[in-house]
């Protein structure tokens, strides 16, 4: 029975995507938001529990996939194209993509960020030098990227910060920034410990102290930077085994 236990993890995964897609396309980013957390909860214990008990399997890896193809691709994609949208209309309640109003080309345009998560996926399960990091930025961590805007704008309240995440030029670029650090080549190392040496895993250790002062003093807003610091810290630590 203990095989089964990671792929149903998986499967939750994939149910909170689904939920959270249902959400996105009516609008409503904050329980959106919240099932895609949740499902990444479920994305990093399935993993974990794979290996602890030592199950891991090939239709688990591609389970895991495309899971992570709904909750960390086509949600984000939704996202955009309702952020993309709200700043073309200067609006928050305007329907099931846009109801009502005329359509435009412009929001479909987040869907940049679904494609470029799928693809990175399907590189990800071919690829076996991703095993102790990641090359490229992996999916759950630019889901939590694009799910931050919308908690910013509702939580933050800050015009200067409204103004920007509203700009159609700000959103078209950080699809276009999210779709090139999904399918680079920098390698990121992964919250995976081997052991709980601080020697090996110094960098691991202060990305999490770091990342929890962050949540603790500028809640969603560090969500950003806490995906610029991972980059940066990654960039200190070369590895060569880079989802």
């Amino acid at each position: 029975m203990k095989s089964y236990i990671p792929n149903f993890l998986t499967l939750l995964n994939v149910l909170s995507g689904c939920i959270a897609t249902v959400f996105a396309v009516l609008n409503q980013l904050e329980w959106a938001a919240l099932f895609v957390f949740i499902g990444i909860f479920f994305d990093f214990f399935d993993g974990l529990a794979a290996r602890v008990l030592k199950v891991q399997s090939e239709v688990g890896v591609q389970l895991d996939s495309l899971a992570d193809v709904i909750t960390s691709g086509l949600v984000p994609g939704v996202v955009m194209f309702q952020l993309l949208n709200m700043a073309e209309r200067g609006g928050w309640n305007l329907g099931i993509f846009g109801h009502g109003t005329e359509m435009t080309v412009l929001p479909f345009f987040g869907f940049v960020i679904t494609l470029a998560s799928a693809y990175r996926l399907a590189k990800f399960n071919v690829d076996e030098n991703q095993v102790s990091s990641f090359v490229g930025l992996p999916t759950p961590a630019n889901a939590l990227l694009i799910l931050s805007l919308p908690l910013i704008l509702l939580y933050h309240n800050n015009e200067l910060l409204n103004g920007v995440i509203l700009n159609p030029w700000f959103l078209v670029g950080l699809t276009i920034l999210s779709a090139y650090l999904l399918n680079s080549p920098i390698a990121l190392f992964a919250l995976k410990f081997k052991n709980w040496s601080f020697k090996d895993n110094g960098v691991r250790y202060l990305f999490l102290i770091g990342s929890l002062i962050m949540l603790l003093t500028l809640k969603f807003l560090a969500i950003p930077l806490i995906i610029v610091f991972y980059i940066l810290a990654s960039l200190l630590i070369p590895e060569k085994n880079g989802k």
